[in-house]
């Protein structure tokens, strides 16, 4: 039998392999093991969500047999557990001496003094990684329906979602393998936005609905053939109410995870216009129809529907918005986009303010295009889950390519431009072989 000392383990477990197997059994040899198992949030807190979530992976944990049972740790650091539960020994590889882990390890050592507790440090198990892992099989894990899911999971897990407009496959790329570590914790973009703007700019037409569904989801199979993480479809006004349907089943198909739908009617006008004049919102009761039909039509009720409030844009004001937000989520509405042209982040903020107090709230959305002097830390301070950069790489590209063509032609060659573009052999190495 066993001397009925604790035993306490941190783990991810997202995708398990020998590695952990090893801490577990090495644990075992010490008492009854309890894993702490780190919940999405805690996870998300220092690099991107595990493609299990918290229940599948406690399923699994918790049927190894060195394990005796499975609790929650809610954050990265362990000191809530340990004091909760006072283990005798606390059992991780030798591995996090450095890096992003390195204060958690020092406050363990810390806490676990308070009884005189030991933590016992395996040797780490070399050439097993889960990183790699994860790599190896991505074309698995970047299955339709494993991202149609995920952007309702990064809500639920994350303090804010940040998302880059993508207008083709090589952007697709960029956002990808973007990453860089800040203050020991890495950065990404979660996802991508398919933005009908920058879709219509890239083929020399308005930003009208002039490039039709068909045209724009063959561009965003594209994307996503050569991608995994999550995409958010610009829908404009979302077309016929009848026709909704069919283009949410296509939009699961190929994996998006959320359609972004404008409460505006007619012509389509950019709402960064100066000039609204002619420019109609829906009824929001009709508008509310659009919702319910997307609501109905979908087979994944992860997929998301989030209504942009044009009331902003429209000089209606804080009231209309307020009314339309009420409706739209009675309605179904998963988020509500509140568009603004102000060169401030205040009157979306006066909304936010006041639509929290509602008992219908819904995660908000905001698309800093105009207002983007505001930080993320200040968006989330005001209650918005999720962050839109709807433009900025086709604004990046078109002043860059433009630079490069007069250069050529004041020079009558290359070379005088070569120092400034990135070498071919970069563009080759971003894009795989296999």
């Amino acid at each position: 039998m066993k001397n009925m000392k604790k035993v306490y383990v941190g783990l991810s477990a997202d995708i398990l392999h020998e590695g952990h197997i090893n801490i577990l059994k090495t644990a075992s040899q010490y008492g009854d093991v309890i894993v702490g198992l780190l919940t999405d949030e805690a996870i998300a807190s220092y690099k991107n969500i595990p493609y299990l979530d918290f229940k599948k992976r406690k399923v699994v944990v918790e049927n190894i047999k060195f394990v005796t049972s499975v609790i929650p740790q809610n954050t990265l650091d362990y000191v809530d557990n340990l004091n909760l539960i006072k283990p005798n020994y606390v059992v991780h590889g030798d591995d996090w001496k450095n890096g992003v882990q390195k204060k958690t390890r020092d406050r363990v050592i810390k806490t676990l003094k308070k009884w005189s507790g030991r933590l016992i440090e395996p040797k780490y198990t070399k050439n097993i990684s889960s990183t790699e892992i994860k790599k190896k099989i991505s074309n698995i894990l970047s299955s339709p329906d494993n991202r149609v899911s995920r952007l309702k999971r990064l809500i639920n897990s994350k303090n804010i979602v940040r998302i880059l407009e993508s207008h083709n496959s090589l952007t697709g790329l960029i956002i990808e393998n973007t990453k860089i570590i800040k203050n020991n914790t890495s950065y990404e973009f979660d996802g991508m936005w398919s933005s009908s703007l920058t879709d219509s700019a890239t083929k020399g037409k308005p930003d009208n609905s002039s490039v039709d569904f068909s045209t724009r989801l063959s561009s965003l199979n594209d994307i996503m053939e050569v991608t995994t993480k999550l995409l958010v479809f610009d829908a404009d006004n979302g077309g016929q109410l009848e026709h909704l349907p069919f283009l949410i089943r296509s939009l699961e198909r190929c994996g998006a995870s959320a359609i972004i739908m404008e409460d505006k009617i007619g012509l389509k006008k950019n709402s960064l216009f100066k000039n609204q004049t002619g420019t109609k919102q829906d009824k929001p009761e009709l508008f509310a129809k659009k919702i319910k039909q997307i609501c109905n039509s979908r087979k994944n009720n992860d997929f998301m529907v989030i209504a942009r409030i044009e009331s902003f844009i429209v000089g209606k004001g804080l009231k209309d918005a307020l009314r339309r937000a009420e409706i739209y989520s009675k309605a179904g509405a998963d988020g509500i986009l509140i568009h603004s042209k102000e060169k401030t982040p205040t009157e979306i903020f006066s909304f936010a303010k006041e639509f929290k107090k509602s008992k219908n709230f819904i995660p908000l959305v905001s698309v800093p295009s105009t207002y983007s002097k505001v930080y993320e830390k200040d968006l989330i301070r005001n209650g918005f889950k999720l962050v839109i950069y709807a433009n900025q790489l086709l604004r990046a590209a078109y002043p860059a390519m433009q630079f490069t063509a007069k250069k050529i032609l004041e020079n009558g060659r290359a070379f005088e431009i070569e120092k400034k573009i990135i070498p071919i052999k970069e563009i080759i190495n971003l894009i795989k072989n296999d």
